[in-house]
Formats: structure tokens, C-alpha cells, sequence
């Protein structure tokens, strides 16, 4: 049994920061990969930032690519986004992931992640 609560989400203004967590139980944090995505309404899920189990890779969207940063803390299995700089595009619903084993983190892939969190709303307003 594996689970991901994801929390920090809220209202902020353009240009604003905020700081996702994604908090797992289990053995979700075992040598695993883990992934942000996004779903805004009326549009399919993205991918938005992952980071190896050892967190020594990192891949980005371009999307977020110099305003994101995807980190872990394995001692505390935790999982986090911060974000800068953000735009009324990035809001979404935000959700945390862990990528199945044996994969490239520089995939976008959905199918390539097999637990997800329940997610928190970003909402970016002027």
C-alpha cells in the first residue's frame, strides 16, 4: 500500500512564488523516480517536472524550464515544487507521481508513472 498527499496549493498573483509538497507513505520513496503534472479544465494531463530517486537528475517542461524546481527529501519522503514566477497559465490542478521503474525520467509519459496523489489547485490570478 503506497500513498501520495499533495498540499500548498492556493490563490497567488502573477509573478507570485509557491511551494508544492507531496508527502508518501509506504514504499513509494524506494528507489523510486517521482513526477509533477498539471490539469487545467478542458485539457488533458501534462507533464510538468520529474527528478530521479536519488534526486541527481531533473527533467523540466519547457513550459516551466527556469521558473520550476522539482526537489526531495528521501529522510523525510517528501517531494516538492517550488514555484516562481508564476503565470495565469499554470493554473491547475497539481499532481505528484511515481514513475515506474526502468524508465528514463525525460519521459512525458502518463503511462510511465503508476501511483498518483489526489492533487491541489493552483489558481493564478491578476
Amino acid at each position: 500500500q503506497v500513498q501520495l498527499v499533495e498540499s500548498g496549493g492556493g490563490l497567488v498573483q502573477t509573478g507570485g512564488s509557491l511551494r508544492l509538497s507531496c508527502a508518501a507513505s509506504g514504499r513509494t520513496f524506494s528507489n523510486a523516480a517521482m513526477g509533477w503534472f498539471r490539469q487545467a479544465p478542458g485539457k488533458e494531463r501534462e507533464f510538468v517536472a520529474a527528478i530521479s530517486w536519488s534526486a541527481g537528475s531533473t527533467y523540466y517542461a519547457d513550459s516551466v524550464k527556469g521558473r520550476f524546481t522539482v526537489s526531495r527529501d528521501n529522510a523525510k519522503n517528501t517531494l516538492y515544487l517550488q514555484m516562481n514566477s508564476l503565470k495565469l497559465e499554470d493554473t491547475a490542478v497539481y499532481y505528484c507521481a511515481r514513475k515506474r521503474g526502468g524508465i528514463t525520467i525525460a519521459t512525458i509519459r502518463i503511462a510511465d508513472y503508476d501511483y498518483w496523489g489526489q492533487g491541489t489547485q493552483v489558481t493564478v490570478s491578476s
